[in-house]
């Protein structure tokens, strides 16, 4: 029986675990890098392989003991447990533990620099996310892979806007150490449940084992980092345009949605309304309603912290909040500079 649920396993996932089965070893631990538990090349064995030169018939005829029978399908593919969290296992991500318990998120935004000390001083600044911008700055994935390895325990987890939702991006974010993916202008179902299929493992998604820092970073994890990753992401789907109002309580009963974002600019910049106008608030409570009917969070800009049912919100960028400390900080000796006659500091005339 023992041999017959392994080969199971083994015919839903890798291959791997039958082989130190078949050794008398212990299973290796579980970890995001396809490549960490290879083993001796030279001691591998494959008593399930197809026979040299032949075909083996695989596509029509299952392997004794498997629990797929007939012809393959992978519409109707019952799917092994090799990758399931363990029974009890614990929320490790500190933002998921939070939206779960109804309380407020926030998250700094990381624009401009891609200097590590300035992130890991937004990261330990008293966020409960850093908001790394990929949608509208120039850095690419290099910078932020170096910016979350200078602190990857920071008090502020990982988090990224993507630009948008593709796999390349996602697949990047996530294989880098993301706990928190935000997705703008979802403007449709369809690009929804991409955006979800890039950020989660199968069964819910179809984003690959790929390795990268995140296998590093969360190495430790109870249950390990493949088999619990799915349950603590936070995945948020911004809703910024007329056709994402249109389809938004349907991107919100997504699974693996926590939440929906209101985009206080871009539902303007769409729409063609300012803030406070009928029409523009209009557009703002139906991705309300959307989020509450599905009972997801709802998230927007930190000036609405006190709205109606918004607990997770986007603060200002990095550059904003040097202004902010500095002016806290020099009170009313800001902006007291010298002005020289002449020179580049010189009173321009």
């Amino acid at each position: 029986m023992k041999r017959q649920l392994l080969t199971a396993s083994v015919a839903a996932s890798l291959g791997i675990f039958l082989l130190f089965e078949l050794h008398g070893q212990q299973a290796p631990k579980p970890s995001a890098d396809p490549y960490a538990n290879m083993g001796d090349p030279s001691k591998a064995q494959f008593p399930l392989a197809a026979p040299a030169g032949k075909d083996s018939g695989a596509i029509a005829n299952p392997l004794p003991g498997g629990v797929n029978q007939g012809q393959f399908n992978a519409e109707t593919w019952k799917y092994g447990h090799a990758f399931d969290a363990p029974a009890g296992a614990k929320i490790w991500n500190p933002v998921k533990l939070k939206m779960m318990r109804g309380e407020k998120i926030t998250g700094g935004t990381v624009f401009a620099s891609s200097d590590p000390s300035t992130y890991c001083a937004m990261a330990n600044a008293g966020y409960d996310f850093i908001w790394t911008e990929m949608q509208h700055s120039p850095r690419d994935w290099e910078n932020v892979a170096n910016m979350w390895r200078a602190c990857p325990t920071a008090k502020a987890v990982p988090g990224v806007r993507v630009a948008y939702a593709d796999e390349r991006e996602i697949q990047h974010a996530m294989d880098l150490g993301a706990l928190v993916v935000v997705i703008p202008t979802v403007r449709n179902l369809a690009e929804g449940i991409a955006g979800r299929n890039w950020t989660f493992f199968p069964p819910l998604g179809k984003r690959s084992t790929g390795g990268g820092q995140a296998s590093e970073f969360y190495a430790n994890v109870p249950g390990g980092y493949r088999n619990t990753i799915n349950d603590n992401v936070v995945l948020i789907e911004m809703i910024e345009t007329l056709d994402g109002v249109k389809d938004a309580k349907e991107i919100a009963n997504i699974e693996g949605v926590s939440a929906l974002f209101a985009a206080s600019g871009d539902l303007g910049n769409f729409s063609g309304y300012g803030r406070g106008t009928p029409d523009y608030e209009r557009l703002i409570n139906a991705v309300h309603d959307a989020a509450i009917s599905a009972g997801k969070r709802l998230c927007g800009p930190f000036v609405w912290r006190d709205r109606p049912d918004f607990t997770c919100f986007q603060n200002s960028s990095e550059t904003a909040a040097i202004a902010r400390g500095v002016a806290d900080e020099l009170g009313p000796l800001k902006d007291t500079q010298a002005v020289p006659e002449v020179g580049p500091w010189a009173k321009k005339k």
